[in-house]
């Protein structure tokens, strides 16, 4: 497959011939062969994170494998959490935690920090407890949490090989009741975050920065009636849509309707797609105890994001210690913002809004839209060097560099 390839929200074309290798052998005859190579995952990447200037490789036509051994369960890379998730559940088995879209691939997920939200819930990485790959040579490679290498091997942004399998944690199956606040102050979520935030098993915070209005999603692991009001907030009335105007049909079921948790952690139903695209995205990532000061710099801001906002939300993620994590070592605060899809209009914000958040010693995510240089992700991620000795380790000759790569985590 050339030509016409894009990523999800369609901003990146890749120009390189997509492969899709139907077996574990014949990946590793393909890597093996290739002069440079990187993975094409669900494309839900909004920069070339996923760009080759040789082969591309898709893992989407792997032989599907989802197997529950003593170590948990045993997936393909190129699976959807989706279809993984309503597995375990069939088996009475559960994740930890779900990002917002069922969608996308688990190996992508990981490799790229993708999280959920919850005060005690570490991002999706954090599950892994083993990890398959082929290497430069095209052999297969695996890692446990008991080697030396696999804090850095798993959100390893494609670097050390292409991963064809991961072994999660499981736990018993769940049940989780989501329920909506409307009208939640905005003053509110600051002066009383860790209440607000702290609410559920896992909490998301819906604004634009400039209504006076935040929506929380609350999804709970305690099935108790929900309180009409609460923080200022009313229960909503109906069913709703991170972006207010927008149509509810595609989201997760609200209203404090009991059901397994692989039917309402994620914010969309994987039967639908939640929208066509047609956006850009940026993420940033604070320490917990700097959310305050971070939500008056945003607010301070909420002039200059009208123009091209369509949603930002808030969750919290707990530390972990995968080294390219977002919240490697500190308990942290995610700021998500959902952009129009003009990159000349969002750049400059983007810029301005990285400007005036370093003091809080902020991380952009890897695969989004950011500002940042080098030496700033260097400082910010204290693992850096250590993660690009570990690439080196495994690909020498740099077969999985991109230019993404060179320019963000160089060599020397």
């Amino acid at each position: 497959m050339s030509g016409g390839l894009t990523n999800w929200a369609g901003n990146i074309s890749f120009a390189s011939e997509l492969r899709r290798p139907r077996s574990v052998e014949e990946l590793q005859e393909l890597v093996a062969a290739a002069e440079k190579v990187r993975v094409l995952g669900t494309g839900h990447s909004f920069n070339r994170l996923a760009d080759s200037a040789g082969t591309l490789v898709s893992v989407a036509d792997l032989p599907a494998v989802a197997e529950v051994g003593d170590g948990g369960v045993t997936v393909s890379a190129g699976m959807r959490y989706g279809e993984i998730t309503a597995a375990l559940q069939a088996q009475g088995l559960a994740l930890h935690n779900l990002g917002s879209l069922p969608h996308i691939s688990v190996a992508g997920a990981c490799s790229t920090g993708t999280h959920g939200s919850g005060d005690t819930n570490r991002p999706l990485a954090d599950a892994v407890n083993a990890i398959t790959f082929v290497n430069a040579d095209g052999e297969l490679v695996t890692l446990t949490r008991e080697d030396p290498d696999f804090a850095g091997s798993v959100i390893s942004l494609g670097a050390l090989g292409v991963t064809v399998s991961m072994t999660l944690d499981v736990q018993p199956s769940y049940q989780i009741s989501q329920v909506v606040y409307d009208g939640l102050p905005v003053e509110r979520l600051g002066s009383d975050f860790a209440e607000v935030m702290g609410s559920a098993y896992s909490v998301s915070a819906f604004t634009d920065w400039v209504d006076p209005d935040v929506m929380v999603w609350r999804k709970s692991r305690d099935l108790g009636e929900p309180a009409p009001q609460w923080l200022g907030a009313r229960l909503a009335d109906g069913a709703r849509h991170p972006i207010k105007v927008m149509p509810a049909d595609y989201a997760t079921q609200q209203g404090g309707v009991p059901g397994p948790w692989n039917e309402r952690l994620p914010h969309f139903r994987l039967e639908f797609t939640p929208s066509n695209g047609d956006e850009l995205q940026s993420e940033y990532f604070v320490p917990r105890e700097r959310a305050p000061e971070a939500f008056e710099v945003l607010r301070s801001l909420g002039s200059r994001f009208a123009p091209i906002i369509q949603v930002s939300e808030v969750r919290t993620i707990a530390a972990d210690e995968l080294w390219l994590s977002p919240s490697q070592g500190r308990d942290t605060v995610a700021l998500h913002f959902t952009w129009i899809q003009d990159e000349a209009a969002v750049r400059p914000v983007v810029a301005t809004l990285e400007e005036a958040l370093a003091p809080l010693d902020v991380r952009p995510h890897w695969g989004k839209v950011f500002a940042a240089d080098a030496a700033t992700l260097a400082e910010r991620y204290p693992k850096v060097q250590d993660f690009v000795a570990l690439a080196a380790k495994y690909d020498p000759a740099g077969k999985f560099r991109n230019s993404y790569l060179d320019t963000f985590l160089p060599t020397s």
